[in-house]
């Protein structure tokens, strides 16, 4: 059973950190163009957040080693696409970043940090951080909600992509049976929530497959030059791009 537990995880490792980098793309165009656009800098600042939290609890969790290496590599990657977000901005959406970076990433982090360490009890610090990750978990495993509400409303998979959907569904199976064998309740209530919005992606993927592209060509053309200056793609698209970065367990 330990053996199977093991395997599981590392094939979570994986697949999460294939998630983990998937906004490479994002940051490549990025950096080409020396501009974000009208991006947004929230999603990864969370993240950066959640895998930093996700890597403490490793830390701190006996059994914790592949939730450290999976979380600590993700926490890597997100602190590189923040720092990239941050020098290609424009000066406004800088400004606000570098602030809830401050707040988020400084404040918050470093406060759980503290209280975990030098205030909370030994035998509860494990639930302390426990808690706090599966509530952040669940909130970000929701984000790409708006993908799914956009498809409903247009009868099109265009702004859903497949692979990524697959691989959130993927993610979340993986570590829910994880979870399952280790009995690690904090790892299996957030990852089942996502197994459940995961499996309604790719049945709605399945459902609007075939259906006919909603956007008129005009539009379509509009979309077209934005991107290629620069400009932001629908907004239900950038959200589950955006949130593509959520690989955490």
């Amino acid at each position: 059973m330990a053996n199977l537990s093991f395997i599981l995880g590392v094939i979570g490792n994986v697949i999460s950190i294939l998630l983990f980098a998937s906004p490479i793309k994002t940051f490549w165009g990025v950096i080409k163009k020396k501009s974000t656009g009208d991006y947004k800098g929230e999603p990864y600042i969370t993240t950066l957040l959640s895998t930093s939290l996700w890597t403490l609890y490793g830390i701190i969790n006996p059994d914790g080693l592949l939730v450290m290496t999976v979380n600590g590599a993700g926490a890597i990657l997100q602190l590189i696409y923040v720092i990239l977000f941050l020098v290609y901005a424009p000066k406004d959406a800088k400004v606000k970043a570098a602030k809830l970076v401050c707040v988020v990433n400084v404040g918050v982090l470093g406060t759980v940090t503290a209280v975990t360490l030098f205030a909370v009890h030994k035998n509860t610090r494990l639930t302390f951080v426990g808690i706090l990750c599966t509530a952040l978990t669940i909130g970000m495993y929701a984000s790409p909600l708006s993908a799914m509400s956009t498809v409903v409303k247009t009868k099109s998979v265009e702004y859903m992509p497949f692979l990524l959907s697959l691989l959130l569904f993927l993610n979340a199976g993986v570590w829910s049976v994880y979870a399952v064998l280790v009995k690690d309740i904090y790892i299996g209530v957030p990852n089942a929530v996502g197994l459940f919005l995961g499996s309604a992606q790719l049945i709605l993927y399945v459902i609007y497959k075939n259906k006919p592209v909603s956007t008129n060509p005009s539009e379509a053309i509009e979309e077209e030059e934005e991107e290629e200056e620069g400009g932001s793609a629908h907004p239900a698209r950038r959200g589950i791009e955006m949130n593509s970065s959520l690989g955490n367990v």
